[in-house]
């Protein structure tokens, strides 16, 4: 039995300045956006609250789905290397980026800047990656892309959906359960189209003739419960809420989900356990759940 712990989208307070460089650019409108609203809603002590009880559940893993960053600044960096960090050693903790990582095209690579969370056995960093954790295979996916201004799209890209196809049928040969991360939900009519995968047929195509055991995604800021067609059956995905975000009239407080799981013979059984951040308690509070 395994234990992981999915977190999202901890969009990691505060912002630090921009230079002006970075002003000119889809940048300056984020940065209104943060300090109108989104600064109100992504707070450090939700972050506090998240990694205290994360690690008091104890996990053996931690799958973290991208939107690290608030405009994907390179002071932004150190932030998020501390947050990560305090989840646990980099071997036990998998990350993706997701589109406030990429936010304009000349963003740090976020493979580069948080290489120990974003590499594969191998040890290069890269998109797709693999991890065989136990008799996990956990495959790190980006759908990270710049895009132009109010929009928030992600793709994958043809290279990396023939790479991604793959390392899935290396682990289902090694009899690996696969869990794959993403940033955007696969999944048709989840998001938005100006915020959804716009390739999200592609990687469908690649998971309905590979399969794979279980999708963990981000990027919508709630809880999702959805499936995709496999080989061999359906595929469950599941999304969560953003980690760092108080919760207010409009938003859903944070959220992380906890995943006990048994692989055996490249199958996964198990539970999902949700938790909620409540605002009066300061802390996260065990919630329903349910058979994966």
């Amino acid at each position: 039995m395994a234990r992981l712990v999915h977190v999202s989208d901890l969009h990691c307070p505060p912002l630090p300045a921009m230079t002006v460089r970075e002003a000119l650019s889809k940048r300056v409108l984020g940065y209104a956006s943060w300090h109108r609203k989104r600064k109100a809603l992504h707070r450090n002590e939700v972050l506090e609250a998240l990694t205290r009880d994360v690690a008091a559940c104890g996990p053996d893993h931690v799958c973290v789905t991208g939107d690290l960053t608030n405009l994907g600044l390179a002071a932004e960096a150190p932030t998020v290397a501390h947050w990560l960090a305090r989840f646990g050693d980099a071997r036990d903790v998998s990350a993706v980026p997701g589109n406030h990582d990429a936010y304009v095209p000349d963003a740090p690579a976020p493979e580069r800047q948080w290489a120990d969370w974003m590499r594969g056995d191998e040890g290069q960093p890269g998109f797709p990656y693999l991890r065989r954790r136990g008799g996990l295979a956990i495959v790190g996916v980006s759908s990270a892309v710049a895009t132009p201004p109010f929009l928030a799209t992600g793709r994958i890209g043809t290279e990396q959906a023939g790479r991604l196809e793959a390392l899935l049928r290396i682990a289902n040969n090694e009899g690996l359960a696969r869990v794959v991360l993403v940033h955007h939900p696969p999944q048709p009519g989840a998001v938005r189209r100006r915020v959804a995968l716009s390739d999200g047929g592609r990687l469908r195509a690649v998971l309905a003739r590979t399969g794979a055991e279980l999708v963990l995604h981000g990027h919508a800021h709630k809880p999702v419960r959805a499936s995709l067609t496999g080989p061999e059956g359906a595929i469950p995905v599941l999304g969560v809420g953003s980690a760092s975000c108080v919760g207010d009239a409009r938003h859903p407080s944070a959220g992380f989900l906890v995943l006990d799981l048994a692989a055996r013979d490249g199958r996964l059984a198990g539970t999902v356990t949700d938790h909620a951040y409540d605002r009066v308690r300061d802390a996260f509070v065990e919630g329903a759940q349910h058979a994966l």
